[in-house]
């Protein structure tokens, strides 16, 4: 067998051996790093390439600034031994968030193929300019980035589209961290 073959097939072997061992440290890791690439790619899309946010991408954003942080400290707790109440604590947490993100996108991604109306702020229709005199200034200073228009799809799929991958996905390892943590022996307080 190839020398380089082996070696790697060892390093899966040892990183399913970390993953058997240390379930909790490797859920929160995963939700960590998994999110930080998200918010970093959603950061990306709107200063790099100019695709400004509508509102409910906004509110979709939430859900990673809340998860990635706590998944950091769940991460913190499960190397130092934090209690069994608090690792499912915050997994719970997170499996929730999660989840309310994921329906969020699914919201927003029909939004966008028409399947619902969506929030009248972003979605409705313009009809209230105020006074004639004031018009042209305030169609000046306005700028309405619609949720009903996807900006930019990549396989027929948008942007709240991969949110609802990525969240469910997010949820399912937070899940299984939670599982994890309720069989967890030792500590309980």
């Amino acid at each position: 067998m190839n020398q380089g073959y082996t070696a790697r097939l060892e390093r899966m072997d040892s990183y399913l051996t970390i993953a058997r061992k240390e379930p909790l440290l490797l859920a929160a890791a995963i939700i960590a790093g998994v999110g930080l690439l998200t918010i970093c790619g959603f950061l990306f899309f709107e200063y790099v390439l100019g695709y400004p946010p509508c509102p409910l991408c906004l509110d979709q954003r939430n859900a990673f600034y809340v998860s990635v942080p706590l998944a950091a400290l769940l991460c913190l707790g499960a190397s130092y031994g934090a209690s069994k109440k608090v690792m499912i604590a915050g997994f719970v947490v997170i499996t929730v968030v999660m989840l309310w993100n994921t329906g969020l996108s699914a919201y927003h991604a029909g939004v966008e193929w028409k399947l619902w109306a969506g929030p009248n702020d972003c979605s409705g229709p313009i009809n209230n300019f105020g006074s004639a005199g004031n018009l042209l200034k305030q169609l000046q200073n306005i700028r309405i980035v619609r949720c009903d228009e996807a900006a930019w799809r990549f396989l027929g799929i948008s942007l709240a589209g991969y949110d609802v991958l990525v969240s469910l996905f997010l949820a399912a390892v937070a899940g299984w961290g939670l599982r994890a943590s309720l069989v967890r022996g030792g500590q309980s307080g």
